[in-house]
């Protein structure tokens, strides 16, 4: 894992998403401040970790971080501000969820979230592939991602016929087939093109 800098006093926030390829669903951000006192063994980026693996991350990373926050954009807002725009939402709504206010916010990806006029004094950094470098972004990546696919198999009892529980989202070839024989739901995001294509063929206007 990449070093960070160790001012004192300092609170680096990792900040990741989940989320911005599916057609349907949310997309999730986290934000998480680690413990150095309470070091999580094992974090990685989220996707290379198997489900049983990134619940139990999640689990400790709940107990032992400083503090952790998660926010979302919904399809309707992902839709009206595009994914990219929707995402640095939902990451700036995970950083106003943290009890503790940062010092310094560390993202994943190369586009930061504005944070200036929500933390007064914090600086922001993006790194490239940062889910696999920094501690607290693979947090970040592991609460956003579980948080995810837990809201997608809650929601799969309401719009059944789209196995949600199971791809969560993305255009699987089962997905795509489901979108040929039935409506989307509110869940899905129109703006997509397998969404429009849907909707087109099924003749609803978006």
């Amino acid at each position: 894992m990449r070093p960070l800098p160790k001012a004192r006093g300092a609170r680096i926030a990792g900040v990741d998403e989940a989320g911005r390829g599916p057609l349907a669903g949310p997309v999730v951000a986290a934000a998480v401040i680690l413990n150095s006192r309470r070091p999580i063994f094992g974090l990685a980026d989220s996707k290379t970790l198997p489900p049983e693996e990134r619940l139990r991350l999640a689990c400790l990373i709940r107990s032992r971080a400083l503090a952790w926050g998660v926010g979302w954009s919904d399809s309707e807002e992902i839709d009206s501000l595009n994914i990219l725009h929707a995402s640095m939402l939902a990451m700036r709504r995970a950083l106003l969820c943290l009890p503790l206010c940062p010092t310094h916010v560390v993202v994943d990806g190369d586009y930061p979230p504005r944070v200036a006029d929500l933390l007064v004094g914090c600086t922001v950094e993006t790194i490239i592939a940062g889910d696999a470098k920094v501690a607290a972004i693979s947090a970040a990546s592991i609460l956003a991602k579980t948080y995810r696919d837990a809201l997608m198999e809650r929601m799969d009892a309401h719009y059944p016929g789209f196995d949600l529980a199971v791809h969560k989202g993305y255009a699987t070839p089962e997905h795509l087939a489901a979108l040929k024989l039935r409506p989307p739901t509110p869940l899905h995001r129109r703006s997509f093109e397998p969404v429009r294509e849907a909707l087109a063929a099924l003749s609803l206007t978006p």
